[in-house]
């Protein structure tokens, strides 16, 4: 797609990497709390093989200037595949081979690989935000339009976001993660005496469990990870992945390079036996909230992935004043540890006139069955029934 100009004096490329854009000035749009929208994430993803042509995830970003400044962005991905979003399309590409249309490619605006929610219409906070999102909105459509794409996708936008996105045309879809928010806990044990007294007991026997299996915890981030640190945690993330017949498209160096570009923007949780690790969980860490990602263990241990992926999660955020922790998709496990239904979003664009009508019709029929979920699991909440934190994540 050609530069675009418009009469507000903006002009949007398209650009196949980050590599001539600076960390500053992507990072100033309102990138920077979201560490899976940092310069340096998406740029080490480029940089060590983690997405392009392996993966079917092509950096398709635009970017929007006005007087040669950087005022807006959107990461943008051409996509052939639908492996590493979390908004899940399957159907969606099944029905349109059964018709015998392709569904792809199709471009999507996330952070690869992270179920996290974040702006993905990024805006200079002083410049005119609605302007800009529609420049960036309209280009994205226009290089679908040009590429011949079947469908435009933004994922895992914040609600007001996706509001605009819908407002400008765009359907929206409702999802669940589960969540924790903290509702001004002093430590652990005052977060938990929030949970009704059968809840606290299975939480308190979980974490007793790991202490008894002579299971102990260092947190280091990730500026602080040693080489074979690394090492030891690619290992188990690569193995838990092709176990569950997954792929691991993260790469050793890309870690390592998060080690050294945003030493302080994820976080390492080694459990140990004695000296021996046996066990990681890797997080994200922003501004305000935690994001866990991936975990992997050397050995079965009762409890273990409880008390690495979620218990520790916990702790880190009360030592270190985080309002929130993001855990990743799915999982109604996490519900009775106290992670409460929260919805996610995202807006679509089908280009077929007849396959966005079935869309639209599904997206308003699943929408009614995600509120009925949604409102399933809260009332099964771990938490006393007149506490903050009943209601504190959603």
């Amino acid at each position: 797609m050609a530069d675009q100009g418009s009469a507000d004096g903006l002009r949007v490329e398209v650009v196949d990497g980050l590599g001539g854009v600076t960390a500053a000035a992507w990072n100033a749009l309102g990138a920077d709390p979201y560490p899976f929208l940092r310069h340096e994430f998406l740029r080490a993803l480029e940089l060590d093989g983690c997405v392009g042509e392996r993966y079917g995830w092509l950096p398709r970003h635009l970017l929007a200037y006005r007087a040669g400044r950087l005022v807006g962005a959107a990461p943008l991905y051409l996509k052939r595949n639908s492996y590493g979003e979390f908004v899940f399309d399957w159907s969606w590409a099944d029905a349109y081979r059964r018709a015998g249309v392709d569904y792809y490619p199709k471009l999507v605006s996330a952070a690869p690989y992270t179920p996290a929610t974040g702006p993905k219409l990024l805006v200079a906070p002083d410049t005119e935000r609605d302007i800009v999102r529609r420049a960036l909105a309209d280009a994205a459509l226009d290089l679908a339009h040009e590429l011949g794409v079947s469908s435009l996708h933004w994922l895992f936008g914040p609600a007001e976001e996706t509001d605009w996105l819908v407002a400008h045309g765009f359907a929206r879809r409702l999802g669940c993660q589960f969540h924790w928010a903290n509702a001004g806990y002093g430590d652990f044990d005052d977060f938990l005496q929030t949970f009704s007294a059968e809840k606290r007991k299975k939480v308190k026997r979980e974490r007793r469990r790991v202490v008894e299996q002579g299971i102990g915890f260092r947190v280091l981030h990730a500026g602080d990870v040693s080489a074979a640190e690394w090492r030891f945690f690619h290992r188990l993330y690569a193995d838990t992945f092709h176990r569950r017949g997954g792929i691991p498209t993260l790469s050793l160096e890309f870690f390592q390079r998060l080690g050294r570009d945003m030493p302080g923007g994820a976080a390492l949780v080694l459990a140990l036996h004695g000296d021996d690790p046996v066990a990681a969980a890797f997080s994200l860490v922003g501004t305000d909230t935690l994001y866990g990602r991936h975990w992997g263990c050397r050995e079965a241990y009762h409890s273990l992935h409880f008390e690495a992926c979620y218990y520790q999660g916990i702790d880190y955020c009360l030592r270190h004043g985080l309002a929130r922790f993001e855990p990743g998709a799915q999982g109604e496990h996490k519900l009775s540890r106290g992670f409460l239904p929260t919805a996610t979003w995202s807006a679509h664009w089908i280009a077929h006139p007849a396959f966005a009508a079935a869309v639209d019709r599904f997206l308003a029929l699943e929408g009614e069955a995600m509120r009925d979920y949604l409102a399933d699991m809260a009332a099964h909440s771990p938490y006393k029934a007149d506490d903050p934190g009943a209601t504190a994540a959603r």
